[in-house]
């Protein structure tokens, strides 16, 4: 059992890349969705605009719908893998909802994920770094994302086109606009 995590806020094409890359390592994959209930979140030396309202337009259920309807999408059977809360910065819980022999499969770019990985083995999880590289190659960031929605821009192509889908109908586009125009 192979365990990935983010916040997918929102869920774009290097998001996919990860998810997959973790898919090819185990039978079944656990995807865990971080920062689930907003009032648990806290701030985060690390990177301390991830916890930020602005940094998390998104509910849990689209989350957790973007991911699965992009996933099948992909012809990946809902038997081979669930998407389930994270609630990160509460390791107290992690056993409610991450199975106790899954391997975290994690990237790291930067401070934040140095420190989810000495968090992770300081708990005694099986930890495999999937890849490590400078934040100047990460690629694509869930904040860009959002900011050209948010300016009406082109980001379709960003996104998974299941996501991009759900995205539309749910007027997500709309939603940042006007979160925007209150600033």
């Amino acid at each position: 059992i192979g365990f990935i995590h983010g916040r997918f806020q929102v869920l774009h094409n290097d998001h996919v890349r990860y998810l997959l890359a973790g898919r090819e390592r185990c039978r079944f994959l656990v995807v865990g969705i971080t920062n689930p209930d907003p009032t648990h979140a806290f701030p985060q030396i690390t990177d301390p605009q991830r916890d930020l309202p602005e940094s998390n337009p998104l509910s849990y259920y689209e989350r957790q719908r973007l991911v699965t309807e992009s996933l099948t999408a992909l012809d990946i059977p809902c038997t081979e893998f669930c998407v389930v809360p994270f609630p990160i910065h509460q390791p107290h819980l992690y056993a409610h909802y991450v199975p106790p022999d899954a391997v975290f499969f994690l990237t790291i770019y930067d401070d934040w994920g140095r420190h989810k990985l000495a968090l992770f083995q300081s708990l005694g999880i099986h930890c495999r770094v999937l890849w490590e590289r400078p934040s100047t190659q990460k690629g694509i960031c869930g904040q860009e994302v959002r900011q050209l929605m948010a300016r009406g821009e082109a980001w379709e192509h960003l996104v998974p086109p299941a996501a991009a889908r759900l995205l539309t109908e749910w007027e997500i586009p709309a939603r940042l606009a006007n979160r925007r125009a209150r600033r």
